[in-house]
């Protein structure tokens, strides 16, 4: 349960995020957020952690997602911190926040793993959730078209042993992302809560992409 000046921080927190990511693109919209952070509160339910942390997280982790901002990974939580240090939030809470959004992408975790924390791995899952299963799907052709890149092409084969500058600069059709990150998240969840909505999100990919194919190859 948040104190009421930790509620009331957390409700101008949605405010400013809705305002600023009105017209972004609709997969990292303020509905990506609210989704991410509806995720957290409901993981944090069976978790022993900072609750005020793990909600400042979720709303903020992406207030400027650095693929949007020429790939400065810096941009987000610098612009995370200014706005909580507006909100005379305290310092030792503001680094914790900066850094579960510095560190809780998936591109993040290519390499050795330089933060940690179960306000982070709740965070991290919530964000995950919501880039699989239906909605995952939805999000990962919105990037695509964004981007202008094709939904599939049987010639282009994934690949699997990406480094981060190759998974951040890649221009490969969505199909194939499916298996450079989306196939790999039920792998990597935290929690059990996480584990088992993963799981079930999972599958559902498996099935989409087996119609995918049928229909590509004019079976069905």
């Amino acid at each position: 349960m948040l104190a009421p000046q930790q509620a009331e921080i957390i409700n101008q927190t949605k405010t400013y995020v809705q305002q600023t990511l009105e017209h972004a693109e609709g997969g990292h919209d303020w509905w990506h957020i609210r989704r991410v952070w509806g995720n957290a509160k409901l993981i944090a339910k069976g978790e022993q952690a900072n609750h005020f942390v793990i909600e400042l997280a979720a709303l903020l982790h992406d207030i400027a997602d650095a693929k949007f901002h020429d790939g400065d990974e810096e941009i987000g939580p610098a612009t995370a911190g200014k706005w909580l240090q507006s909100l005379d939030v305290d310092a030792e809470t503001i680094i914790h926040v900066q850094q579960i959004i510095r560190h809780m992408s998936f591109k993040a975790s290519f390499g050795q793993v330089a933060f940690t924390s179960k306000e982070m791995q709740i965070v991290q899952d919530a964000d995950r959730l919501d880039a699989i299963g239906a909605i995952g799907i939805a999000r990962a052709f919105s990037y695509g078209g964004f981007k202008g890149r094709a939904l599939y092409h049987p010639d282009i084969q994934p690949q699997l042993n990406l480094t981060k500058e190759e998974y951040k600069n890649t221009t490969a059709p969505t199909i194939n992302h499916f298996y450079e990150k989306l196939l790999l998240l039920k792998d990597k969840m935290n929690t059990d809560t996480g584990r088992q909505i993963a799981q079930q999100r999972h599958d559902y990919m498996l099935q989409f992409l087996e119609q995918f194919y049928a229909e590509w190859n004019g079976e069905r």
